[in-house]
C-alpha cells in the first residue's frame, strides 16, 4: 500500500468514523468536517478507489482497507524517514517534556513484552 498524502489521510478519518456511508451524505461530511467542495470529495473518492482503499457502488461507500493497517503502514514511514527506523529514538523524541501515568506505564510495558523477538 502507498503511502497517503494528507489530504487523503483526513479523508480516510472521515470514511472510517463513518462507513458505509452513502456518497451524497459523505460530500455534507467532507464540507463541514474538512471544508471541501463536492468535486474535492468526489476526486478524493474516486482516487481512493483506484488506491484500493475503498469501494463506491451504489453511491455507498465502504472501506476495504481497515484504519490499523493504513495507521502502521504510516508509522512505520514516518519512524523510517525521521528516525533511521529506530523506535528507541522515535520514543525518545516523542517523550520529551512528557510524563506518564503508571497505567500508561504499565499498557506500555505490556504492549513492549507482547512484542519481543521470538514472543510474537
Amino acid at each position: 500500500m502507498e503511502k497517503l498524502c494528507d489530504s487523503e489521510y483526513r479523508f480516510m478519518q472521515v470514511v472510517w468514523d463513518n462507513a458505509p456511508v452513502g456518497s451524497g451524505r459523505l460530500v455534507e461530511l467532507c464540507r463541514e468536517e474538512l471544508g471541501w467542495k463536492k468535486s474535492t470529495t468526489y476526486t478524493t473518492l474516486k482516487k481512493l478507489c483506484e488506491k484500493g482503499l475503498v469501494r463506491n457502488e451504489e453511491a455507498i461507500v465502504t472501506v476495504l482497507i481497515p484504519r490499523e493497517q493504513v495507521q502502521a503502514v504510516e508509522s512505520d514511514a514516518f519512524v523510517e524517514r525521521a528516525f533511521g527506523g529506530s523506535l528507541p529514538s522515535f520514543f525518545s523524541a516523542f517523550m520529551s517534556g512528557k510524563t506518564l501515568s503508571a497505567q500508561e506505564a504499565e499498557e506500555l510495558k505490556r504492549l513492549i513484552d507482547a512484542h519481543k523477538e521470538g514472543e510474537i
